[in-house]
């Protein structure tokens, strides 16, 4: 995957967060979740943007870590809705998926980046 994909992929992952996070319940527990749940999935995209233009190596490699933490985030989120019974399993459990791949996938390039260093 390439990172104009990725790029994509981050975006899209943000995109949906964010429509899931606007049909939490009107509460004091689905307010949190939104807050948090829309910070951290377009931090995923905007943090990873930024890790593409990044000055070094170093800096590349910085960046994917704040990345792999706000996808992680998201996905515990995610699956913080799930446990709460907040929203259906079913419209929740796609986006959690795609969060534990994200995370998969940047740590693996985290790591290639370090042994290429």
């Amino acid at each position: 995957m390439d990172k104009d994909e990725l790029k994509r992929r981050t975006k899209a992952f943000a995109h949906r967060c964010v429509k899931l996070a606007l049909a939490l319940p009107k509460n004091s527990l689905g307010n949190h979740i939104r807050v948090q749940l829309i910070r951290c999935s377009t931090s995923v995209a905007a943090n990873y943007r930024a890790a593409c233009t990044a000055q070094s190596r170093a800096a590349f490699i910085s960046k994917l870590a704040i990345v792999i933490e706000e996808t992680d985030e998201s996905a515990f989120w995610l699956e913080f809705i799930i446990d709460e019974q907040l929203m259906e399993k079913s419209k929740v459990a796609p986006l959690w998926q795609e969060a534990d791949e994200l995370t998969a996938i940047f740590v693996a390039s985290q790591r290639t980046a370090r042994r290429n260093k």
